[in-house]
């Protein structure tokens, strides 16, 4: 008799301690991959946000004197203002977004979830400017990883970034009319004219 208990506890506790990683598993989710983030992290910092929008005010008062301004946005400052305009939303599309500027392209990195699952995704676009002297966003490539992109996904990543490229400018964006955008060395130069 006292065998038998033993086994029947001895389920138990293994049932139960199934249950409980069953339960786990659904209460966190399960990172599947995708592409790997570069070896050189982005810092994001309040700073760098800060930066950038004294920038845009400086450039804003050169502009009102002389009708031209010109803007250097470095990776740091991009990924910081992303990363807190990302944030602010209560489901974002991406979370820990890295954004790199290099070789005439912008890369962004991020985390996607869908359901339980996590991968590691990036999007490369080629930033230029339209016949209305606006950004003019086109994705080159996505990397989802394992899973699959989601319908009108391009769509969602383009608004996304050309509001933050349009949020950024929100102090000289007022008859601002963008004439170049160049993306080397980490650093996006962005000339344009005060109409």
């Amino acid at each position: 008799m006292a065998k038998r208990l033993l086994i029947v506890f001895n389920h138990r506790r293994g049932a139960a301690a199934w249950v409980a990683l069953a339960l786990a598993l659904l209460a966190c989710s399960v990172f599947v991959g995708g592409p790997a983030y570069p070896d050189s992290p982005i810092p994001i910092s309040t700073e760098a946000v800060q930066s950038l929008q004294d920038q845009m005010k400086q450039a804003a008062q050169n502009g009102a004197v002389s009708g031209a301004v010109t803007l250097e946005i470095t990776e740091s400052q991009l990924t910081s203002y992303l990363a807190f305009k990302l944030q602010s939303q209560t489901d974002p599309l991406i979370t820990e977004p890295q954004v790199y500027l290099r070789d005439g392209q912008m890369t962004v990195y991020g985390k996607a979830h869908t359901g339980m699952l996590t991968a590691n995704i990036s999007v490369a676009m080629q930033v230029g400017v339209d016949e209305n002297g606006l950004p003019r966003i086109v994705i080159t490539q996505t990397d989802f990883g394992p899973l699959p992109a989601p319908q009108g996904l391009n769509a969602a990543i383009s608004a996304l970034i050309g509001e933050a490229f349009t949020g950024s400018l929100g102090p000289v964006a007022t008859g601002f009319r963008l004439e170049t955008v160049t993306i080397a060395d980490g650093v996006m130069t962005i000339t344009g004219r005060i109409k």
